[in-house]
């Protein structure tokens, strides 16, 4: 099997590594790739939100799966003309790809699938606005109804911020999903979807926020841990059942079946389990923590997904381990990130006992050297016997990293590893809103 992964980040490099482990997988091709992309697989400099442009380089090379990595192109609609030229595609058609496209659209889908979520109003003014969040009180929850590379959500218990953050996503001539806040921690699944049927993988945790204790404004995330010892028993169940198949199955009566990953962002409140959002892609960093403890190769899971064939799938199997990805961002992040600065110590990181990098925003320069070229640089991705050694052995990874001006937060897990974090059953007093 020959697959093309499109996309220049963390979450490809980290699909890249396991499509290369998976023995039916023959070749591996990447566009356009990063410095550690490149040093594994043949990479092309195109634009990978160009339909055409995908389309016409996947039947060049002759690939069997084209597997689409972020939101960007799957708007785009680059599933749409990959699979004109007869190609199977992992990703959503434009169409399916609105269920994180549009918030609001995800919304309605959700209504009418009855998947649990929170009470939503969309707003298209200020006076609108300003009515939303005056009914659902604070901590005021702001959403950009578009795409926002997961830093379009304002979050907090000022009203004036949270009115600005909505005047600021107006004035940019869009509209914005206000929303009740949820309690609890959050949870991330993917489930694997063919247009009919849902496999989901192992829950992971990611940490939006720059700073420790969840401080800062939001980022793309900076790190996450799985599996999650204390979720509940039976959740992965309850979001194949009330979350992702409901979903699935709403999505094909529309005539728009969703193919790929639905990836569900969950809040575990006092109330119950509840929807933040759905992407409609593999989560970064999740990702690279997930695929990490994957035994299960990659290649023919997402070839069954491309193919409708995910029901003749056999029961997951998982290492044993614990993994923790870490991100190491440049000054400045998440606002105007510094780049072009070289990179050391990348070879120390990955000869430590279970420890990998994965490079997200990286290249190479005139002299072949790499250098950072994104806000989310890289991720040092850890397996341990639990926990708190894949913890140690990941932030023994990110000591070794050597960028100037680079931050990264010291709390990935650590909540988790305390077991400060607490599950609250709906019905008993309110769950923890502690985040790991």
């Amino acid at each position: 099997m020959k697959v093309l992964v499109i996309g220049p980040g963390g979450r490809e490099h980290a699909i890249v590594r396991s499509l290369l482990a998976d023995p039916k997988v023959s070749e591996v091709h990447a566009a356009p790739g990063n410095a550690g992309i490149s040093a594994l697989v043949p990479t092309y400099a195109i634009d990978a939100n160009d339909p055409d442009a995908v389309a016409a380089l996947a039947v060049r090379l002759t690939v069997d799966l084209v597997v689409v990595g972020p939101e960007a192109p799957l708007a785009a609609g680059v599933s749409d003309a990959v699979r004109a030229a007869g190609i199977p595609v992992f990703g959503p058609d434009k169409a399916a790809a609105q269920l994180e496209a549009s918030k609001a659209f995800a919304k309605e889908v959700m209504a009418e699938a009855g998947v649990p979520t929170a009470m939503a109003r969309v707003a298209g003014t200020a006076e609108e606005a300003a009515d939303a969040l005056d009914t659902f009180g604070a901590p005021y929850v702001v959403k950009d109804d578009g795409l926002a590379a997961g830093k379009g959500v304002v979050v907090t218990n000022n009203r004036d911020e949270a009115l600005a953050h909505a005047q600021s996503c107006f004035d940019a001539g869009g509209t914005v999903v206000i929303e009740e806040f949820l309690d609890g921690p959050e949870v991330s699944v993917f489930v694997l979807c063919d247009g009919s049927n849902t496999v989901a993988l192992s829950p992971a945790q990611d940490f939006k926020r720059i700073f420790d204790n969840d401080e800062g404004p939001n980022t793309g995330g900076m790190g996450a841990y799985t599996p999650l010892e204390w979720a509940p028993e039976g959740l992965i169940q309850e979001v194949i059942d009330r979350v992702a198949q409901p979903t699935v199955n709403q999505m094909a009566n529309r005539g728009t079946p969703f193919v790929g990953v639905l990836f569900v962002g969950l809040a575990l409140t006092s109330r119950g389990t509840r929807v933040i959002e759905f992407n409609v892609r593999f989560g970064d960093p999740e990702t690279q923590a997930v695929l990490a403890r994957l035994k299960t190769p990659l290649g023919g899971l997402l070839m069954a997904a491309a193919k409708g064939d995910l029901d003749k799938v056999q029961p997951l199997r998982w290492s044993k381990d614990t993994a923790v990805a870490v991100v190491v961002a440049a000054e400045n992040y998440p606002d105007t990130p510094r780049t072009g600065d070289r990179i050391r110590g990348l070879k120390k990181v990955d000869a430590l006992d279970g420890v990998h990098v994965i490079h997200a925003g990286t290249k190479l320069d005139g002299e072949g050297k790499v250098v950072s070229a994104g806000g989310r640089v890289l991720a040092v991705v850890a397996l341990g016997t639990d926990l708190v050694e894949a913890r140690e052995r990941a932030y023994d990874g990110v000591e070794l990293v050597q960028l100037d001006g680079s931050q990264f937060r010291t709390d990935i897990g650590g909540k988790a590893a305390r077991g400060q974090i607490r599950v609250t059953a709906p019905g008993t007093p309110a769950a923890s809103k502690a985040k790991a």
